[in-house]
């Protein structure tokens, strides 16, 4: 079973090593232009651990695997979508962003996921058009594909919604 707690300052050299993991999984599988040069940078990821928004996933021996950041609130890159809608536009939602595992863990996503979600039964997470990976495990825990955002450097990105139907 995995386990999810925030991240602590000192474990910021464990979430890099894991970043360069989730690099070389991506590019394995054909995605070449997602997190390049040196995204996700350490300060973005202490700003995240700073801001309250950074989790790290534990095996069962105590070791982190897995990271994630988890946003309450509406993220200004969402505010426009294009070629689609977003299930539901009008309650709060959660944000999952830099989602990453260790090349050799298995169900760090799904417990991601299930975790945000229980949080708060509306999420939001966006990815580039050649993460299948990401795609494919998106669509597999419930999250509709809603059409297309741009972050703010102007890229484009696929966007995902998983809303409780009576929420």
């Amino acid at each position: 079973m995995i386990e999810i707690r925030k991240t602590q300052p000192a474990e910021i050299e464990i979430l890099m090593e894991i970043f360069e993991q989730g690099k070389r999984i991506m590019r394995k599988d054909g995605n070449m232009k997602q997190w390049t040069g040196n995204y996700p940078s350490p300060q973005l990821i202490m700003q995240d651990i700073t801001n309250g928004n950074s989790y790290v996933c534990l095996n069962d021996a105590g070791e982190i695997i897995g990271t994630f950041a988890f946003i309450r609130g509406n993220d200004p890159t969402y505010a426009r979508i294009y070629e689609g809608e977003w299930l539901e536009d009008t309650l709060p939602y959660g944000v999952i962003h830099r989602l990453a595992s260790t090349e050799t863990s298995k169900g760090v996503a799904a417990a991601c996921l299930e975790w945000c979600y229980r949080q708060i039964p509306n999420l939001r997470a966006d990815t580039h058009r050649d993460n299948h990976i990401l795609q494919y495990i998106l669509k597999k825990h419930g999250f509709s594909y809603c059409g297309i955002i741009f972050l703010a450097n102007g890229d484009e990105r696929l966007a995902f919604q998983k809303i409780e139907q009576s929420y």
